[in-house]
């Protein structure tokens, strides 16, 4: 097929994806001006969007595309301890959610603690997650799918061009329609995007002839010695802190499981998506990869997917793939934007500056201010070798001190929340000199010993600095003056 026609195959089923989330959403669009409406969707998620919203926000290109471009079956790693996470998320940490009417996830501190400080603190630390990691990765990630999929120059004002007209899109959606939009076209995407991405398994496992030899053993082993990317001995410290702050704790993926009409059905969403995680990602993050070394040895600057997908996908279906890889990109992005949005008007401008009116009109600069930010920042993710370890990597500045602060809230009673932050800001402090300064064993390692660190410092400040003496109070309940 030409090009155009192939263009035209890409541009319907985009419309169409819009089109069909447009028709379900159209009755709802009265109701997203509140906090409730615009972040949490009334309330009115069925299990089935919750599934496929968690779903399509983490599968994006830091997934396709730079677990991919690792060429090794090792990163699969990341989505089976992930299953472990969505377990935590669904029996400890929903319940609580619910039992305290949460909007955001940092609104369970400020209950746990009484004090709007912690909470504003944590949130500044997911923005600047956001800001500085995740969405710059998103773009520069689906940019160089984009590129590479059509033997483009990949050169950084081509990058810049493509993350621009990807951040404007995406935006859209999370600025007009608010999360109800987000999860329905999440939704839709995520049966394309599933179902395509099994077919490349298929078609790149029968252009080698289902025949995987003469690959190095190291790329097809799930046991990482201690110089590899994942070591085996971290899934048995650091791994599963990173993926119960990520899947119970990030108000980017929760925010989907609290927007459903009951507990019950948030869990059976969640866990709809636990086996999705389980039985299909897997096999998507790692399989095209490991075939592309086979086929074109170490492709450099996380090319392989776009390359596989290039050799081996009909181009009968090329523009439905390119729609598919848009979808994901879109999903994640918007999705970001939302909880960031949701985050700064509920933990920030109603803490500290006033009332919110018009909730969709400040989701609206928070979303344009942030997309501008994150495309300052492509060019950084553009030297890197691996996108996947450098997003891990940094987000261990973040993801431990934030997770450190729920544990002592959640776990524990009569804990003061300056000493929670003292935590907190150690928590920080020590993974930067660690990982920019000293690092004699792995990040992930770094990241067990960062939690741990960050509890330790909370629970000595608050006895020596503010006088008293932590207690064990999980499952309680109760929340902790400050």
């Amino acid at each position: 097929m030409t090009e155009p026609i192939q263009l035209a195959v890409f541009l319907a089923i985009a419309a169409l994806i819009a089109a069909l989330t447009w028709w379900h959403c159209r009755g709802a669009r009265s109701g997203t001006q509140d906090e409730r409406g615009y972040f949490l969707a009334n309330g009115g998620l069925a299990w089935y969007f919750v599934a496929g919203s968690i779903t399509l926000t983490n599968l994006s290109t830091d997934q396709l595309v730079s677990m991919n471009g690792n060429q090794m079956l090792l990163v699969a790693w990341w989505e089976f301890a992930a299953v472990v996470g969505l377990f935590i998320l669904t029996f400890v940490f929903l319940p609580v959610y619910y039992r305290n009417n949460c909007t955001t996830t940092t609104e369970l501190l400020q209950k746990k603690f009484g004090c709007k400080h912690i909470r504003a603190l944590i949130s500044l630390l997911f923005l600047a997650g956001n800001i500085f990691i995740f969405l710059p990765a998103i773009l520069y990630g689906g940019s160089r799918f984009f590129l590479s999929m059509i033997g483009a120059d990949g050169g950084i004002d081509n990058l810049l061009l493509c993350s621009v007209v990807l951040a404007a899109v995406a935006g859209a959606y999370a600025v007009f329609g608010g999360l109800r939009a987000i999860a329905v076209s999440d939704t839709y995407s995520g049966v394309l995007v599933l179902g395509l991405s099994l077919l490349l398994v298929y078609l790149a496992l029968r252009a080698v002839g289902f025949d995987l030899s003469g690959i190095p053993a190291e790329r097809v082993t799930l046991i990482g010695d201690s110089d590899s990317d994942i070591p085996w001995h971290t899934l048995l410290t650091g791994m599963i802190f990173i993926q119960t702050f990520y899947w119970s704790t990030n108000q980017t993926i929760t925010q989907r499981a609290m927007a459903s009409p009951s507990l019950k059905e948030a869990q059976k969403g969640v866990m709809a998506a636990a086996a999705i995680r389980l039985l299909i990602v897997p096999a998507i993050v790692v399989i095209p990869g490991i075939v592309a070394f086979k086929l074109f040895g170490d492709v450099p600057s996380d090319g392989a997917y776009g390359m596989i997908v290039a050799q081996v996908m009909p181009s009968w279906l090329s523009g439905a793939f390119a729609a598919a890889i848009f979808a994901a990109i879109l999903t994640s992005f918007n999705s970001i934007l939302n909880a960031s949005a949701a985050l700064y008007v509920c933990d920030l401008h109603e803490a500290y500056v006033g009332e919110v009116k018009r909730v969709g009109r400040i989701g609206a600069i928070v979303s344009i201010v942030m997309s501008v930010l994150a495309l300052a920042l492509v060019p950084f993710f553009a030297t890197q070798e691996s996108l996947i370890n450098t997003v891990q990597q940094l987000y261990g500045l973040l993801s431990m001190p934030i997770l450190s602060a729920f544990v002592v809230g959640l776990v524990l009673r009569n804990v003061a929340a300056g000493a929670a932050i003292v935590g907190v800001i150690a928590g920080v402090a020590f993974y930067a000199w660690f990982n920019f300064y000293w690092q004699p064993f792995h990040y992930i390692h770094g990241m067990a010993i960062t939690l741990f660190l960050s509890v330790g410092t909370a629970l000595i400040v608050n006895r020596l600095i503010f006088g008293r003496s932590a207690q064990f109070a999980f499952g309680e309940g109760r929340t902790a003056a400050a």
